[in-house]
């Protein structure tokens, strides 16, 4: 691609970017853009398609670990702090809509800030949101870590850090990294578990959310609380 071609295209993308907004490009070309900034001089097209056809999508792409994107011949260390420069981004403005703010009355941007969170992690992760009297978000935290398929959770930290905060309710939070954000049989039996003891000390257990990059579940929605 000539230089002059390069500018023109780099253009077009700009444009159709700044009119019509993200539903204008395909991931890939959204991609180009953002590689565009880190590297001003050379054609990243071929790299944008190569990082979507690897990692699925643009949302795949931002979350993936800086060790494995180096693994691609042009991703250095600028393309690495453009994509998770991104992520953070896409995570903060998530979060900026939900802190201390009611998160019953918008539930939709609860999921949107927990699916910025964690729905594209390699490794389950158990969350706990806090929250006050008036269902304000004062709080998310994350309470245990483990493998691509299982997380211990220990109710009696739960319980000690919501005392801790002074929180009267709860929301529970975790990933299903396979995709699918079906519960499983220990997902419901420790959730009863956690939703006994919380009520004993007066701490109400709202929901318990699965989170994954194929959607997700709810456990009040499939009454399973």
């Amino acid at each position: 691609m000539s230089d002059e071609h390069k500018k023109g295209h780099r253009e077009r993308l700009k444009t159709r970017f700044r009119k019509d907004g993200v539903k204008a490009l395909a991931d890939y070309e959204l991609l180009e853009l953002l590689l565009m900034m880190a590297i001003p001089r050379r054609d990243v097209k071929p790299l944008a398609k190569s990082l979507i056809s690897e990692f699925g999508s643009y949302a795949e792409v931002i979350s993936a670990s800086p060790e494995r994107l180096v693994e691609f011949n042009g991703v250095g260390e600028n393309v690495v702090t453009a994509l998770k420069l991104a992520e953070a981004s896409a995570q903060m403005l998530s979060q900026g809509k939900v802190m201390e703010k009611p998160v019953l009355s918008n539930w939709q941007a609860l999921i949107n800030y927990c699916t910025s969170q964690i729905a594209y992690k390699k490794n389950e992760q158990f969350r706990v949101l806090f929250l006050d009297r008036q269902n304000r978000l004062i709080a998310d935290e994350k309470m245990q870590e483990g493998t691509i398929d299982h997380t211990p959770v220990y109710p009696r930290e739960i319980i000690k850090r919501a005392l801790e905060l002074g929180s009267s309710a709860i929301i529970l939070v975790h990933n299903h990294p396979s995709g699918d954000p079906t519960p499983s049989r220990e997902d419901i039996d420790m959730t009863k578990k956690i939703a006994e003891a919380e009520k004993q000390l007066g701490v109400m257990l709202h929901d318990r959310l699965i989170i994954s990059k194929g959607g997700h579940s709810s456990f009040k929605t499939m009454d399973l609380i």
